[in-house]
């Protein structure tokens, strides 16, 4: 795809557009995702995706509010457990968790990662050839380094809001079973006032009056050993499945190839990165459950879930990954087909009188 005229104004456009029709879709996935990847063996909530699903949708769990925290726990299996007294305070906010940070920073994030992949075949291409596999490899290789500046703390937000139900949730159940063993079982548990829900705002400027800006980039090299792999995967294989639908050289393929192109190409890199994003997501977590392990960098991290948790540890979440960014960038080279960005700004510079 390297283009005779690159208009970069046009491809943030079509890149911003994609990833928040994108993220929109695919939400509530990722949020079933990163709780399976936080887990760890010594308390086990969710044992699946259909499972962590299940208990997001039964309750209403991809919306923020204490009832799906309470309902969480009691559908839990953990012997013991009261299940949460009725006539308890209802939801106060009906934003979905993280959502509101994934959707303000994903515009600029997915902007940069495919704008910049196409500057850089641009560059690369010679006279308008087509480009080499190991020149396909270096473009996709600057754009996953590009989009960290954006994607780490947008990663490093949304981890500690999504996750942040199911750290409360420990906390409550091991409250009743201790207040059940102290009283020899004979009184129900009654339920502790929930813990006000951290808000991005609260989290940004915690992290910068802690830790200053390297708090929002904590685990900036796991990121990058996510990203940049997986643009090197992603970008190549879409290029060259995509000009299997092409009839001539100079033509677009049509719309659903270019659509089914971005899904095989999204899942493939999504699930060979896997391993990355669960050390990442372990890492930028900044609350621990009960008994979890805390790390101190990228291989500490890999070395005690390989020893504590065995090599299937690094495939959790994977097929949720796959069905989160398959359509994501399905999505996104969709709208790169219509051209939405420069039929814009086409308006912008030619307005109708």
């Amino acid at each position: 795809m390297a283009d005779k005229q690159l208009s970069l104004p046009a491809k943030l456009i079509n890149g911003g557009i994609a990833g928040l029709i994108g993220v929109t879709c695919v939400f509530p996935i990722d949020l079933a995702k990163t709780r399976l990847q936080n887990q760890q063996n010594g308390q086990r909530m969710y044992t699946s995706m259909c499972s962590s699903g299940a208990h997001l949708a039964g309750t209403g769990g991809s919306f923020g509010g204490e009832r799906a925290e309470r309902l969480e726990e009691a559908a839990l299996p953990c012997p013991g457990l009261v299940p949460a007294l009725p006539g308890t305070n209802p939801p106060q906010h009906d934003v979905p968790i993280g959502a509101a940070v994934n959707l303000t920073l994903v515009t600029p994030e997915k902007a940069i990662k495919l704008a910049a992949n196409d500057f850089f075949r641009h560059h690369l291409s010679k006279d308008g050839q087509k480009l080499t596999l190991l020149r396909e490899m270096l473009a996709g290789c600057g754009a996953g380094t590009c989009q960290v500046i954006v994607t780490t703390p947008m990663e490093m937000l949304k981890i500690q809001l999504q996750d942040a139900g199911r750290i409360a949730a420990q906390k409550k159940i091991l409250a009743a079973q201790a207040q059940l063993s102290t009283q020899g079982g004979t009184q129900p548990a009654v339920e502790a006032p929930a813990a006000p829900r951290p808000t991005a705002t609260q989290l940004t400027r915690d992290l910068l009056q802690s830790r200053g800006i390297a708090g929002l980039y904590k685990g900036l090299g796991a990121t990058l050993l996510r990203d940049v792999p997986f643009s090197i995967v992603y970008f190549p294989l879409f290029a060259n499945l995509n000009q299997l639908g092409q009839s001539a050289s100079e033509e677009k393929s049509p719309f659903y190839v270019s659509f089914l192109a971005g899904c095989v190409a999204g899942s493939t890199a999504a699930v060979a990165v896997n391993p990355c994003d669960v050390v990442k997501t372990r890492l930028q977590s900044l609350q621990r459950g009960v008994n979890e392990d805390t790390y101190s960098g990228f291989l500490d991290c890999a070395r005690k879930i390989l020893r504590n948790e065995g090599p299937s540890a690094f495939l959790k979440g994977a097929y949720c990954r796959a069905l989160v960014i398959a359509p994501l960038f399905g999505i996104a080279q969709v709208v790169y087909f219509l051209g939405i960005g420069e039929t814009l700004l086409g308006l912008l510079q030619n307005p109708q009188p």
